[in-house]
């Protein structure tokens, strides 16, 4: 069953593709057939920069399992690190993805 839905959010940071590192703009996630991975329907989650084209994405697809222990190990690592080490720096582009 493919559900059509959709969540996507804006992202800051960077993504290795075959060209090699580019800047990320934004994610999308949805429940749906995968492309590579061996079962019926997986989490997908794509990190990209459309501006970059279409080479300028990094796809991952994940079980259920995977993508909620994921979620919860993103938590704990956030969770055990100092408030804000990994925020982005105040600045020009306020914290906005960069090109």
């Amino acid at each position: 069953m493919c559900t059509y839905v959709t969540e996507t959010v804006p992202v800051d940071g960077s993504g290795k593709g075959p060209a090699g590192w580019f800047s990320l703009r934004h994610a999308a996630v949805y429940v749906d057939h995968p492309y590579h991975a061996p079962y019926g329907h997986t989490v997908n989650i794509d990190f990209a920069n459309p501006d970059l084209g279409p080479a300028a994405r990094v796809a991952v697809e994940l079980t259920e399992q995977s993508a909620l222990a994921l979620v919860d190990a993103i938590h704990a690592a956030l969770a055990a690190a100092p408030p804000g080490l990994a925020a982005a720096p105040p600045g020009p582009a306020g914290g906005q993805p960069q090109a």
